[in-house]
């Protein structure tokens, strides 16, 4: 199925709750990149045992994909000087919840009580700052189907899924904030900056 090897579709048939997804990235080491940048298909996420934002994301939708969901992916948009962050959408119960691979004690999973995907992304909202506590998430992608790439392989890729990144800086985006809002934007609280600095996965740091 989808060119996966029965040991691939193993691991991902286990994976048959958004909880078991959340909790099999979440073993899985952050990739550091030490070779230089990386987009992991799936299968190479499942054979390096490593992963970061976008890598996971497209891995947990896939898992979607095989519990019968659409491989829904979604960009969160921060400014010019802070990083954008991916996520998998899926939908339990009526409402949207999201599958995110993080290295910070924030930007994590969100359960499915979200009746909207800007609801959703709004939740991220107050936990996306920089190291200088100023409130950075700006604007969000419309989700994206990854079934669109089934002819690039985007599953099991040997290749880096570059088009899948380019994709998503193409694709439209929605503001969050407007300018009024953004003017009058309260920083983070020093607490919540030191918290904001806590890693799960120090550089080097390879278990699995």
């Amino acid at each position: 199925m989808f060119g996966l090897t029965p040991a691939e579709l193993k691991i991902l048939r286990r994976l048959d709750t958004p909880r078991k997804v959340q909790d099999y990235l979440n073993a899985l080491p952050q990739n550091h990149e030490p070779e230089g940048d990386t987009c992991f298909s799936p299968r190479r996420v499942m054979r390096e045992k490593r992963a970061h934002c976008i890598e996971g994301a497209m891995l947990a939708a896939l898992a979607f994909r095989l519990q019968g969901q659409k491989p829904l992916i979604l960009d969160l948009e921060s400014a010019r000087h802070d990083f954008d962050h991916v996520v998998a959408l899926f939908k339990q119960h009526g409402c949207w919840g999201a599958v995110s691979k993080t290295n910070h004690g924030v930007l994590r999973y969100r359960e499915p009580v979200y009746r909207t995907i800007r609801e959703l992304v709004l939740s991220y909202f107050h936990e996306y700052f920089d190291k200088n506590g100023f409130k950075t998430l700006r604007r969000y992608s419309r989700p994206v189907d990854l079934s669109r790439f089934d002819k690039e392989d985007w599953m099991t890729n040997e290749k880096d899924n570059w088009f899948v990144a380019q994709h998503l800086v193409e694709v439209g985006h929605l503001n969050i904030l407007t300018r009024s809002q953004m003017a009058t934007l309260r920083k983070a609280d020093p607490i919540e900056i030191e918290m904001g600095e806590i890693v799960e996965w120090k550089k080097g740091k390879r278990v699995l």
